[in-house]
């Protein structure tokens, strides 16, 4: 990815006339492609945000790789896709540009012309570059929206007024088809570029979470994504696979090794802090889902935390592993007795 040398300093005061002759892009959407200047130009406006239910802003924790600024993907009916705008951010290092970010502060005195805050320059997260969450749309639907995770590339500018508030209580959302899309979006960006040891991982992880979503709605069951806010938190908790008939919180995995399952295991106990918080009519279930069966002393592990286990046996079905406190209802036809 090239980075376009800095004219503008974080935390000039700009307008568009301003701004559009050296970064390139043109118009007034909230996303501007530059082709030329091989940028994507970032606007965000509170304002507009609060009209459909979301937020965009730094998240007030930072995590082990630093901030993280969420800005909330175009689109103003129906839910949002990967097109235009959008798929620019998401391609933005395929494509060798570099993001500007933009936070609107008012008006220049006198006129309607619109003031932005220069914030700087960002890329998204390697690690987890977007969430797909529940909002209104401008028509007061239910919809799923996309929200990118950013990270800044060297100076920027970080006001308390851009700080995302901490959620009050814990509260969840449920969405049938944002697991999906988001698996769907992440195996067609990892067709278009080199393959990694880590993309391996995620692929085995989004197949793995397909078929079992795909078996368990056969058998008449509903599964769907748990988009989980925290109490006295920003951040939010994503499980792609959640059964709300049963408050059954699956985890799927890429691998059965140890490293694996330990992260599994403090995303659920973190899970479980919250949801335990969170009225509902069935007792809390958390399970891992793993593409194999673990090693004995990881099942063990699962089992002192009332964590229950999913795994994909040698017929290519998915058994439960039942020793310990936790058992589930659902049984697969001539199962492999685990070792």
């Amino acid at each position: 990815m090239t980075t376009t040398p800095l004219v503008f300093q974080p935390g000039a005061i700009l307008t568009r006339k301003q701004i559009h002759p050296v970064l390139g892009g043109s118009g007034f959407a909230g996303i501007c492609p530059a082709i030329e200047k091989r940028n994507v130009l970032l606007f965000s406006d509170s304002k507009v945000g609060e009209r459909y239910g979301y937020h965009d802003g730094w998240l007030a924790e930072d995590d082990d790789l630093g901030p993280v600024f969420t800005y909330t993907g175009a689109g103003k009916r129906g839910n949002q896709t990967f097109t235009g705008g959008n798929l620019s951010i998401l391609e933005h290092a395929r494509m060798s540009r570099t993001l500007h970010l933009f936070v609107a502060v008012g008006k220049v005195p006198g006129s309607d012309t619109r003031t932005h805050r220069y914030i700087g320059m960002f890329k998204l997260d390697e690690r987890r570059p977007f969430e797909i969450r529940e909002a209104k749309d401008e028509l007061g639907e239910d919809r799923d929206v996309i929200v990118f995770r950013l990270r800044p590339i060297g100076r920027y500018v970080r006001e308390a007024s851009d700080t995302l508030q901490l959620a009050r209580r814990s509260r969840l959302g449920f969405s049938r088809t944002a697991g999906r899309y988001a698996r769907a979006t992440r195996r067609r960006s990892r067709e278009r570029r080199p393959q990694t040891d880590v993309d391996q991982v995620t692929a085995t992880r989004d197949d793995l979470a397909d078929a079992f979503e795909e078996r368990e709605t056969a058998s008449g069951e509903t599964i769907g994504q748990l988009d989980l806010a925290m109490r006295n938190s920003s951040s939010r908790l994503m499980f792609e696979l959640y059964n709300p008939t049963n408050n059954t919180v699956y985890e799927p995995m890429g691998s059965a090794a140890s490293e694996s399952i330990t992260q599994a295991l403090a995303q659920l106990l973190r899970a479980r802090r919250y949801l335990n918080e969170i009225p509902h009519e069935q007792p809390l279930h958390l399970m891992v889902l793993a593409p194999a069966l673990p090693q004995a002393d990881l099942r063990d592990l699962l089992t002192e935390h009332g964590i229950g286990l999913v795994y994909r046996n040698d017929s290519g079905g998915f058994s439960e592993f039942a020793e310990g406190t936790f058992t589930r209802s659902f049984r697969c036809v001539d199962c492999p007795v685990p070792a």
